[in-house]
């Protein structure tokens, strides 16, 4: 089951126009990519100009679990849904000062509309390139 943060129904409201709403997908890899991605989302959740205009929810999007297995493998992608008022920009900030906050540096790509990202570290470029994909 999906972890959701609260906070954000006016999202899923019927009067809300889905016309805004923009899907982005964050996926981690490598060691204790798990971990680093529930930092992210604590980091995000926390964040007031991201926290404004963004639902965020975990999820795995591993395989289904195998007989006597429970749950659907490491909780590996975010899903962050956005609405008017989004701004590419300060979430792109947001990410470099997560980023820069932390000793292990995983893979992170970042997905919409079929445009993705794969960022390893958090140089220079890193948000240009966030802009870019999210643009």
């Amino acid at each position: 089951m999906p972890e959701t943060c609260p906070g954000w129904a006016w999202l899923a409201s019927p009067g809300y126009p889905e016309a805004v709403a923009l899907s982005i997908e964050i996926r981690m890899t490598g060691h204790d990519a798990e971990e680093e991605l529930r930092s992210l989302y604590a980091w995000l959740h926390d964040e007031p100009d991201v926290q404004r205009s963004a639902r965020m929810s975990l999820t795995s999007g591993g395989v289904a679990p195998g007989e006597g297995q429970m749950g659907g493998g490491p909780l590996d992608i975010m899903q962050v849904v956005v609405g008017d008022g989004f701004q590419a920009l300060n979430f792109a900030l947001a990410y470099v000062a997560w980023r820069g906050t932390r000793a292990k540096h995983p893979s992170v790509t970042i997905a919409h509309a079929g445009t993705k990202v794969t960022l390893d570290d958090a140089d220079r470029d890193t948000v240009q390139k966030i802009v870019d994909v999210l643009s």
